[in-house]
Order: structure tokens, then sequence, then C-alpha cells
């Protein structure tokens, strides 16, 4: 006769700030993304260089419009696209600066985002278990978790706000060497549209590996902060 195995207890995975900034960066990037595709659509050429234009010969990508039913607002209306993008964008740099700051008082930076070298060497076949579908549910993050994470939180994130800034003309005025780290303010636009383009991949597979990994238990661990781990563990990240 097979004996259940007993029910592991749930443990507090994600702090408060960890699940406000989670959602909040959710909902900005949603806008962010459909207003960015918005302000794209009045031009949708990518540049190499300072400058732009049919004088130029320093396109590196040319895509056609995106569809009016993909971007707020839906149909030609640049101003508002523009004031809604640069709102959610400030409120999204906001949260960043607040996560960072819960992340270092709470220890969760340190001790969920840092990859130390147990877990480089463990980091193959972590990636081996997600490509077969083996979901390891553990109190702390692992070590695909941790580089993919720390990638868009230290990576994507930052040159996102960067690029952003770069394409300011009253940044450019005040900051001139900022849009020249990234070759000019059309290199800035070219990064922000593939930054951005990293941010949508990634945002589709976090979504899949959660319904994969188990929504019930992923949801309500963002949403009320309580998880079940495959093993008894201390949790609190």
């Amino acid at each position: 006769m097979n004996v259940p195995e007993p029910i592991r207890p749930l443990i507090r995975r994600h702090t408060l700030i960890t699940r406000i900034t989670h959602w909040t960066w959710a909902i900005c990037l949603f806008f962010l993304l459909l207003t960015g595709l918005q302000i794209f659509n009045a031009h949708p050429v990518l540049y190499w260089g300072d400058q732009s234009g049919f004088a130029f010969d320093n396109s590196v990508l040319r895509l056609a419009p995106f569809p009016q039913w993909a971007t707020i607002p839906s149909g030609v209306d640049l101003a508002t696209g523009r004031v809604i993008h640069f709102f959610f964008a400030w409120v999204f740099v906001a949260t960043l600066m607040i996560w960072l700051l819960g992340a270092l008082f709470s220890g969760h930076l340190f001790q969920d985002l840092m990859l130390r070298a147990c877990h480089w060497r463990q980091l193959l076949p972590d990636a081996r278990d997600h490509v077969l579908f083996r979901f390891k549910h553990s109190a702390r993050y692992g070590p695909l978790q941790r580089l993919s994470y720390a990638a868009v939180l230290f990576g994507l994130f930052p040159l996102m706000i960067l690029t952003g800034l770069a394409m300011s003309p009253g940044m450019n005025a005040a900051q001139p060497w900022l849009p020249e780290m990234f070759g000019g303010r059309q290199s800035a636009r070219t990064l922000h549209f593939f930054a951005a383009s990293g941010l949508a991949g990634f945002f589709v597979l976090h979504v899949v590996m959660v319904l994969l990994a188990g929504p019930l238990n992923e949801m309500r661990a963002i949403v009320t902060g309580w998880y079940r781990p495959d093993t008894e563990e201390m949790g609190d990240v």
C-alpha cells in the first residue's frame, strides 16, 4: 500500500515590497510596450549614429508599422502615446529604486540574486532540468532564475532607462556624453528597441514558466507571499 507523501507546509517566499514592485512593473511594462509601439510607428526605421532620415545611409532595420490594435492609444496619436509612455517610464524608475532599497535592506539582493561559484556549477544541470520540464520548487531561486532575473534587473532595466534618457533632447543638452555612450541618439533608439524586445520576450517566457511550474503555487507566492516548496526550507526571500 502506497502511503501518500505529507503535504509540505507553506513558507513565506516573497516580501511585500517584492510583490508590490513585481505587479507595478507588470503594469508599467504593459503600457510602456504598447505606447512604445505607438511612438515607433511614427517612423518604423532604426538607425545607428546621431542622425537619421532620407539623406543618411545608416539604417539598420526597417519594419512595417505595428497594427493599431496593438498600440496605446489605438490609432495615430503620437502626442498622447508619448505622454503616457513618459508617465509610466518615471513610475518604472521609481519602482526600481524602491525595489533596490527593499532588496538591500531585506538581504534579497545578495541571498537570492547573486550567483556564487556553486550556482555557476549547477547552471547547466538546472537549464537541462528546465528544458526537460523538471521543475524544482525551492524556497530560494535556482541558478537559472538567478541568472535570468539578474540579467533583467541589472542589464535590461538599466539599458532601457539610460537609452531612454539618451534620446531626450533635454538630457542631450544637459549631459551630451550620455547619447555618445551608445554611439549617438539614433543608436540609443535602436538599443532601446532591442532592449524592449528582450523584455517582451522575457515576459512571455516568464508567464510560460509559471504555467508549467504550477500556476497556483507560483501565483499564490507572488500575490500573498506564501509558497509551498518541495522540501522543508526556510523562506522569506
